[in-house]
């Protein structure tokens, strides 16, 4: 039985009553009212097919699916005595024994920007995880792309992460897919956008702080509904991309979607494409990307065993075990 703090108790529940204040009058919207408000500012609600049996083996003739995602984990101490694995896999829905796998493992030890500043109090930033992962994810991509040739190149995340941190490569791989017409799209499991909540304050004076879709669209779409988002109201527009919000499971939450404009008529094939991917009682993603997740995923026992197995026994004692790892 834990042991209650009644301070962090009562702080728990000061969080539940200011949300509650906060957001209360906004969740309490009629739902046809924010729907309405919805289709006239965001985009039009409208309804997916899942694919028929045809089109999904146009796709298998074609070349079949991609999916592509990464993992990093940590083990060691505190700064600079940890050591880092970063992983990427590209898996093909048609050549699944050739899963394609992009590495690269980091240790501030070895850094050299940083050697001589090992002595001093300052603590030297970290090497930035979203670019290597991004960078490594996408390296998989163009590899697949070029060794497999597939239809659909489904990434995990939103694309715009990449133009951000993986800009050279990210260019090099959208320019490979709309030269060998491949499709090029990203799933967002967890969507950061606020587009209805802008919408709602530019509309509505009394509306205060940051709405987030991921709260508004909580329940307010039916299973298989879907908004493709305006290019007046869509921020990714601007820098190449058309999206959308799905409800692509019995799970109230929505996931995202992005294509390249460039492709942005394939919109809505993509989208029924996901709804036809995922397990109705799931968490809204499609099944490939979640069996590669599980691939690609670097576990705790995994990265230990990979150390213990490759590194010295002195060198891995010496720079990567922790007094908490002693202690356990």
């Amino acid at each position: 039985m834990y042991s209650l703090n009644k301070d962090l108790s009562n702080r728990i529940k000061d969080v539940n009553t200011d949300l509650s204040n906060r957001f209360n009058s906004i969740f309490n919207k009629d739902k046809d009212r924010l729907r309405n408000f919805i289709q006239s500012n965001v985009g039009m609600i409208l309804t997916l097919e899942k694919l028929t049996g045809s089109e999904l083996e146009d796709i298998k003739i074609r070349g079949g699916l991609v999916g592509v995602d990464g993992s990093n984990n940590r083990m060691g101490g505190s700064y600079p005595h940890y050591i880092e694995a970063f992983q990427a896999m590209a898996k093909s829905t048609i050549r699944m024994n050739e899963p394609i796998f992009v590495s690269r493992v980091y240790t501030p030890l070895l850094d050299e920007r940083i050697q001589n500043n090992l002595d001093t109090d300052e603590e030297i930033p970290e090497e930035n995880k979203d670019s290597i992962l991004a960078g490594l994810e996408v390296e998989a991509a163009i590899e697949a792309v070029k060794r497999l040739n597939p239809h659909i190149v489904l990434m995990d995340g939103g694309l715009i992460r990449y133009n951000i941190y993986a800009a050279e490569k990210w260019q090099e791989l959208m320019l490979l897919c709309i030269e060998k017409d491949i499709l090029l799209a990203g799933v967002i499991k967890d969507i950061k956008t606020s587009i209805i909540g802008d919408e709602l304050k530019r509309s509505f004076k009394d509306i205060n702080g940051i709405l987030y879709d991921r709260e508004l669209l909580y329940g307010l779409l039916n299973y298989g509904e879907y908004i493709p988002i305006g290019e007046d109201v869509n921020k990714k527009e601007r820098k190449g991309y058309t999206s959308a919000f799905i409800r692509s499971s019995l799970l109230p939450m929505v996931i995202g979607l992005d294509i390249l404009n460039e492709q942005g008529q394939y919109l809505e094939y993509i989208s029924r494409l996901v709804l036809s991917l995922t397990p109705e009682n799931s968490r809204g993603v499609p099944l490939w990307l979640d069996i590669v997740d599980k691939e690609v995923k670097i576990s705790d026992d995994m990265l230990k065993a990979l150390l213990e197995r490759y590194l010295d026994r002195g060198i891995y004692q010496r720079f990567f075990v922790s007094e908490r790892d002693k202690r356990s």
